[in-house]
């Protein structure tokens, strides 16, 4: 056994539990995913099993030391390269010996590990960090970059645990390839929790952390994505089972009450009629009294059970499993020209243009195109072209009239100043009543408890479905979906929400996005590459 987590549980300083009595056993050389829903607690079980943590109570045992890349690295901004993989202490003790400082305590330090700075300069270079140098300061690099400099350090390193939290959230598409080239070759274990469905498509195992435990399923992210469905198709059918036996529970209740109180009214005349004593007249009532009342009793109680057992179906059901956004179709005609780009660049002041060759392209109603590129090739300035933000510095770029919704992954067509009911208001071009609006909100997962709540405070896939209640609520389809990089920040679940609604979207769409699976799965038809 690599890594043994026994009966961890976590609660928060204002004493509500995240999780507890979780059990996981990782065997040496395999590959898990950990997947749940945003706020279950995966990355706080990560940081517990790396020992960034204290969990409230259980224990972790690893066979070895443990690699850990989590999803934030500010932290390491005073720190250089050398520093935050923690190989700056075998450099310095390398250099001293090469300057004749020959003890004991600089030998230690290096381990024999001679080639120390070839190695970080090999593993740097091959995750295109190749102009970076270990004494550079971490807060100088991108994001994207900060994660390569941890992605090398699996090389430098050489680690038999190696635990990964959102590892392709900044990366390109080259920096993505590398990584799922390392995945599929290395020998270690690995723990990762990613939405990046290609990433979790390589992995043997997947973990599910909820709300009840870990389940764990022994396949890839497609396996478990099958299981889950089978088990949702199942768990629905159960729900309506026992709907349907409520119901009749109920109507037999119905029934039952209603032919009792009539045999009671009868058999009360009849006992007046006879001239019976009071205190017998009373007895015969209290005993129909009773009667009727343990019939109640028994039909309450199957009742209150079946209640019960639906109410444990849907705390198992997903909350998305049946939520779906249908956008009618879009009013333009397919093949219609939007778009006409020839030789177009962009230059901002004082600089160069961005491109080295021109861009050149028409887009038509009804078609699905990607742009792609490395991080600051121009992608985001190539959709202010589109959209008509910004004014090209060389060519021609005309537009038809078409109405196009722009989603980049801040989801920023939602204002943070407003409360979520607010939000909903401000698309209410139809003047719908409010119970309508509420409503809608309460389909897209916005029950009443939310709707006073600040958009800021949401979180992607919160934002995300929001913005489509939005759309819906305006019923205003847009010719033009402009999607930029619309899966970061999210949650599997909510990706698969926003995937569902692109492909079945029947109008155009521009995607510019690293996620290969995502792509797929929109039937993207063309891309641009810049």
């Amino acid at each position: 056994m690599t890594i043994s987590i026994q009966q961890i549980e976590y609660i928060h300083p204002d004493k509500e539990v995240l999780f507890k009595n979780l059990n996981l056993y990782i065997n040496k050389g395999q590959k898990i995913a950990l997947t749940g829903n945003n706020g279950s607690g995966k990355s706080t079980l990560m940081q517990i099993i790396a020992g960034q943590l204290s969990p409230s109570a259980g224990t972790v045992v690893a066979t070895g030391p443990l690699y850990y890349i989590p999803q934030h690295l500010g932290q390491y901004d005073g720190q250089s390269i050398a520093q935050a993989l923690r190989v700056d202490h075998k450099i310095k003790a390398l250099h001293a010996i090469l300057n004749g400082d020959a003890s004991i305590e600089n030998f230690n330090i290096l381990n024999d590990d001679w080639n120390i700075e070839e190695r970080i300069k090999t593993a740097l270079a091959s995750w295109g960090l190749g102009e970076k140098c270990p004494s550079q300061p971490m807060d100088e690099l991108s994001s994207g970059e900060k994660t390569r400099v941890f992605l090398a350090g699996m090389d430098i390193i050489a680690p038999s645990n190696i635990l990964l939290d959102e590892p392709t959230n900044h990366l390109d598409t080259s920096g993505r390839n590398r990584l799922y080239d390392f995945i599929q070759r290395t020998g270690a274990t690995l723990l990762i929790i990613s939405h990046d469905r290609t990433l979790l498509n390589l992995l043997n195992t997947t973990c599910e952390l909820t709300p009840n435990g870990i389940n764990t399923y022994g396949g890839n992210y497609e396996f478990y994505k099958e299981q889950k469905t089978i088990l949702q198709k199942a768990l629905l059918q159960q729900l309506e089972e026992k709907e349907k036996e409520l119901r009749v529970t109920k109507k037999l209740a119905r029934e039952v009450a209603e032919r009792k109180e009539k045999q009671n009214v009868r058999a009360e005349k009849g006992i007046n009629k006879k001239g019976l004593p009071r205190i017998v007249i009373n007895n015969l009532k209290n005993k129909a009294e009773n009667s009727t009342a343990k019939l109640k009793d028994i039909h309450m109680e199957k009742s209150e059970k079946l209640a019960d057992d639906m109410t444990r179906i849907r705390s198992n059901l997903s909350s998305t499993a049946v939520l779906k956004t249908n956008f009618n179709a879009s009013g333009l005609h397919t093949g219609k020209i939007l778009i006409t780009a020839t030789a177009i660049n962009f230059g901002y002041e004082n600089k160069d243009e961005l491109w080295k060759v021109p861009v050149s392209f028409q887009l038509k109603s009804g078609e699905r195109l990607q742009i792609e590129g490395s991080n600051g090739c121009g992608k985001t300035t190539l959709l202010k072209l589109i959209t008509g933000e910004i004014m090209p510095s060389q060519g021609v770029l005309s537009r038809a009239e078409f109405k196009y919704i722009y989603l980049n992954q801040e989801y920023s067509i939602i204002h943070n100043g407003l409360t979520i009911l607010e939000q909903a208001e401000t698309f209410n071009n139809r003047n719908l009543p409010e119970h309508e609006i509420k409503t809608i909100l309460n389909r897209y997962l916005f029950p009443a408890p939310t709707w006073n709540k600040s958009c800021r405070a949401l979180s992607g896939g919160e934002k995300m479905r929001l913005a489509f209640c939005c759309l819906m609520i305006s019923d205003n389809t847009p010719d033009l979906f402009i999607l930029d990089e619309p899966t970061n920040n999210l949650d599997i679940q909510s990706i698969e929400i926003i995937t569902a609604t692109i492909r079945d979207y029947t109008g155009t769409v521009i995607v510019v996005s690293h996620d290969r699976y995502f792509v797929n799965e929109i039937r993207i038809e063309r891309s641009i590459k810049l």
